[in-house]
């Protein structure tokens, strides 16, 4: 993976807009309230809360002296580490970085932790904390990412798993990057690095027997890190859980239950504990046939003594279309709101992609005003999905696609290459009016038309196409129904500067997305990003300066298992409209996408 050097910060907020700017966006998941810590006993009784789920409190490690838990919390922005008894008292922050610092793991002596952090370059590598002094050291560097550490009981070692040597390839059919990860170990002092599993599948999770000859761990095919990413898998292909002798290499499978089985630890002598991610028993099972706390938990860390677990889980919340969220830079608000959100022109209003049926059709072209917890769905079609809506210059209409989408809707199971087109069955850009009047469907035939974009003087607009006819971008006039073709590659999610311009796209090319523009005559093409992944999910600036996007150049940032997401990474940048000055807004492992940008006539008015 390429690294990657931002301009200063300071430098940065000098080039930015000359008004704070507001940027929606939307976050596939956690929402805000929706993950939270807990202790119970280790047989899941008296469970209770530790702390509040809108803290955003994750990861949890118990240290090896029972006394104190460090843990991961949003609570002041950026995700960073915190220490606390077990009782909830003598609450500490250990880190303060606007970077990502996550998945702590004591030392044997609980006077040090190894943790994973962003703060050298972007991406995920491990870190040393002295307790005392808080003077941090690096332990890991380089391409890819470094994950889950965990230290030896005799001290000597510290495994972790690592996608340093992969190159994120996509899924089949698909273009989210499975996540192909071995497990390492390495000495505290950074000698010794010694990978331990073989290449081309996922180990992730490492743990230790108390006598410090083997790592423990869950293994996968790369291919099941796409069904075991979502936050229930429909698959329930089993995964294994094995060991590794650090001394001769010898791995061996252990026996577990069916099921997708993750995070294996030796809780308590020879038992062992690990996480079930599918079926009706989800939540944490013993070897020995007894179950403890039960529910969407996602990691868990146990006393010393084994007879306490602390874990965090998902638990219902209340979505709300409009929610703060942390920016690395000042000069950029940011918020978290629907899917594919559009800001009227006057920056009142958002049109998003509202709910929908539970077959995966019947998404809906949803309003709300700037600011307001409450949304009004203006169209829907219980055989069709919406997508990528956009409003007219003067915020009369609304233009989208229409059609079954099943790449963006149907959990994974669309699938698409040289034997499955991308057409999906067709689906038109149609326009209606703000308050749902007035439909029409302005582009006809059998290929997959969608994500359109009206020109300033609202006479043409831009969309991309898939089908037998080619693929590419298409430019319709709306009065007379030309069409003129000006790009033929696979082009995705065009928008029409708002200074007319230019027209910036996403394409695929060699297996990354990557962010171009042209003239609407189909001239002066320019590709604006050169990165490994993909970068898209664009939006203009109000005065077409500026480009703010979603980028996974960064790459995971965790193990892919982790997060619930369909792609666990992707943060938010901004650039100059030539691809100049790019700057990291996000910084975390979750999935991040769809920005769009707030007229400033309306920046402050907002909640």
């Amino acid at each position: 993976m390429r690294a990657y050097h931002l301009l200063p910060l300071a430098l940065l907020s000098l080039l930015a807009p000359a008004d704070p700017a507001r940027i929606v966006m939307t976050r596939v998941a956690p929402q805000p309230g929706q993950l939270a810590m807990f202790i119970a006993n280790a047989d899941g009784t008296n469970e209770h809360p530790l702390g509040t789920a809108q803290e955003m409190n994750y990861d949890p490690a118990w240290a090896p002296d029972g006394r104190s838990i460090v843990f991961t919390s949003e609570r002041n922005g950026s995700a960073d580490l915190y220490r606390v008894n077990t009782d909830g008292s003598a609450l500490e922050r250990l880190t303060d970085n606007p970077a990502y610092d996550d998945q702590a793991a004591f030392s044997p002596d609980t006077k040090q932790l190894v943790f994973v952090s962003s703060r050298a370059d972007g991406t995920a590598d491990l870190f040393t904390m002295d307790l005392t002094t808080k003077r941090i050291t690096p332990l890991t560097s380089g391409a890819g990412g470094d994950f889950r550490p965990s230290w030896s009981p005799d001290g000597k070692w510290i495994a972790f798993s690592s996608d340093r040597t992969s190159s994120l390839p996509s899924g089949k059919g698909r273009w989210e990057a499975l996540h192909v990860v071995d497990v390492y170990i390495v000495h505290p002092d950074r000698s010794g690095l010694k990978q331990l599993t073989p290449h081309g599948g996922m180990c992730g999770s490492p743990t230790w027997s108390p006598d410090s000859k083997r790592v423990l761990m869950h293994c996968m095919t790369a291919q099941q890190t796409m069904d075991n990413r979502r936050a229930i898998p429909d698959l329930a292909e089993d995964t294994r859980i094995a060991s590794v002798d650090i001394a001769t290499g010898a791995m061996s499978d252990l026996q577990t239950p069916h099921g997708v089985n993750l995070n294996p630890v030796l809780a308590h002598g020879d038992v062992m504990a690990f996480i079930r991610r599918d079926g009706s028993t989800q939540g944490i099972q013993y070897s020995d046939g007894t179950r403890g706390p039960a529910g969407q938990i996602r990691a868990a860390s146990w006393s010393p003594d084994g007879k306490q677990v602390v874990f965090h889980k998902r638990i219902p919340f209340t979505r709300h279309p409009w929610a703060k969220a942390y920016s690395k830079n000042p000069q950029y608000e940011l918020v978290l709101g629907g899917a594919n959100s559009a800001f009227s022109a006057d920056g009142a209003h958002l049109a998003f992609i509202g709910p929908g049926a539970v077959n995966a059709k019947g998404a809906s072209l949803a309003v709300a005003d700037v600011g307001r917890d409450t949304l009004r769905v203006v169209y829907r079609d219980s055989t069709r999905n919406v997508l990528g809506p956009q409003w007219t210059a003067d915020g009369t209409h609304i233009i989208f696609g229409i059609g079954e989408f099943g790449a963006f809707f149907n959990n994974f199971h669309t699938q698409f290459g040289a034997s499955v087109p991308r057409s999906e069955g067709g689906a038109q850009v149609a326009m209606v009016r703000a308050d749902g009047s007035g439909y029409e469907e302005l582009t006809k035939g059998p290929a997959n038309n969608a994500f359109p974009s009206i020109s300033p003087d609202g006479r043409r607009f831009v969309y991309r196409t898939f089908g037998d006819d080619g693929d590419g971008l298409r430019i319709m006039d709306i009065a007379t129904k030309k069409i003129t073709s000006i790009a033929s590659g696979y082009d995705n999610f065009p928008l029409w500067s708002p200074r007319g311009d230019l027209i910036m796209f996403s394409r695929n090319e060699g297996g990354n997305y990557e962010i171009w523009t042209i003239h609407p005559d189909g001239t002066n093409p320019k590709q604006l990003t050169h990165s490994q992944g993909n970068d898209a999910h664009m939006s203009w600036s109000p005065d077409g300066e500026y480009i703010v996007f979603a980028s996974a150049r960064m790459g995971f940032k965790d193990e892919v298992t982790y997060t619930d997401a369909p792609q666990p990474y992707g943060d938010i940048f901004v650039m100059r409209f030539d691809g100049t000055n790019v700057q990291q807004l996000t910084d975390n492992q979750w999935e991040e996408g769809t920005p769009a940008w707030q007229p400033a006539g309306k920046m402050r008015k907002g909640k």
